[in-house]
């Protein structure tokens, strides 16, 4: 069953997206975690988040971003450039980092000397960097600006019934995600990082329904043959850090068959698993606590502390016995934060790796390797 998953997360337009497009369905991209999907669930449009992979070039995102920048807007720039994002009806951009926030603006420059790049709706979605009050209000005005102009670009109405039967499909979804963490924190695990991975990236670029049916299939299949393989002795590990859709860095990691991947703290990862948002109320109010509360990006101003928790309780949930803390060159944010999870970690006793890499496939695998195999001599 695994295969759906590793099918849908190894392009950037996977055949469920194509299937979607041809039965004359709308497709929009978004670029951040703090984008509500359940909007365009909502409106019968498929979210899909955007990604890099397959980038063999950065000739059109080196000239619009220049060298000293992360990859991973360098790499959509490229691709959006090169037309590999064609099949989108729209696009919202959000302000995850600086780079982030400047791909708004380079996307649309781009587009004056590549005509037809930058979709119909292309949209700025700002997201504050704080969870106190105000913030949050500005949040919920921020998302209500946004289904105003979904529902009027497309033509499709957004309803407060729409919504909470969206957020409900989320949550089902963000329930067999804390599911598959309790499988893989068993004696008896089952389930490979990367075959956990790839389950994580399908649920960003499939279309909700189908992803929820095959997940609840796969981990059916999963829970009926514990008890059927004696206990896992390899070395636990965590991946912690800056943004990672592509399978290669998990599959790195797991190649020699001495460790497992047995958790993982990234955007595309399990982050909002088990983390139902309310279907009382206001659906408008609890999305913007829902997505906006859990401080779960360093990006969120102050909250280091709360970030550090959530880390140690997976650490403890999974019976970690080493942590990967990997960021993207020039990520300030996650290098930054990286070094202090490193510094609190180690002081528990809890060995660390800390990479510097670029984004997907412009990793440099013989370098990280390398460093790789050292580390896990050191934990042996």
């Amino acid at each position: 069953m695994t295969n759906i998953f590793q099918e849908a997360a190894a392009t950037v337009a996977n055949p469920s997206i194509e299937a979607w497009k041809k039965a004359g369905r709308k497709v929009v991209g978004y670029t951040c975690s703090y984008v509500p999907g359940e909007i365009f669930q909502a409106a019968g449009i498929l979210p899909v988040r955007l990604r890099g992979i397959g980038t063999t070039s950065l000739q059109i995102g080196d000239a619009f971003f220049g060298p000293y920048i992360c990859s991973f807007p360098k790499c959509l720039l490229q691709l959006a450039g090169e037309g590999r994002f064609d099949f989108l009806h729209g696009a919202v951009i959000t302000p995850g980092c600086d780079s982030m926030r400047r791909l708004d603006e380079c996307w649309r420059k781009a587009g004056d000397d590549h005509p037809g790049i930058v979709p119909d709706f292309f949209y700025y979605f700002d997201v504050p960097h704080k969870t106190e009050p105000h913030g949050l209000a500005w949040f919920e005005e921020e998302i209500r600006r946004l289904i105003d102009a979904v529902a009027t670009h497309f033509g499709t109405p957004i309803t407060t019934a729409g919504l909470r039967d969206a957020i409900a499909l989320f949550n089902r979804g963000r329930r067999l995600l804390a599911r598959m963490e309790i499988l893989r924190a068993a004696d008896d695990n089952d389930i490979s990082g990367t075959e956990a991975f790839a389950a994580t990236v399908a649920g960003t670029v499939m279309p909700r329904e189908d992803y929820t049916e095959a997940l609840a299939h796969w981990l059916d299949e999963v829970e009926a043959r514990q008890g059927e393989r004696p206990p896992d002795k390899r070395k636990r590990l965590m991946v912690l850090g800056s943004i990672s859709d592509d399978m290669d860095l998990i599959q790195m990691i797991e190649a020699d068959g001495r460790v497992v991947v047995a958790a993982e703290n990234l955007c595309f990862g399990v982050r909002f698993a088990g983390h139902d948002i309310d279907t009382d109320g206001d659906p408008v109010a609890a999305l913007a606590r829902g997505y906006l509360e859990r401080s779960i990006c360093p990006r969120m101003f102050g909250q280091y502390r709360q970030r550090l928790a959530a880390v140690l309780e997976t650490v403890a949930n999974a019976r970690i016995d080493a942590v990967v803390l990997q960021n993207i060159r020039f990520c300030d944010l996650h290098g930054s934060e990286n070094s202090l999870f490193e510094r609190d970690l180690e002081a528990r006793g809890i060995p660390c790796l800390q990479i510097e890499r670029e984004y997907g496939p412009l990793v440099e695998k013989g370098r990280i390797r390398m460093r790789l195999d050292a580390f896990l001599e050191q934990i042996e």
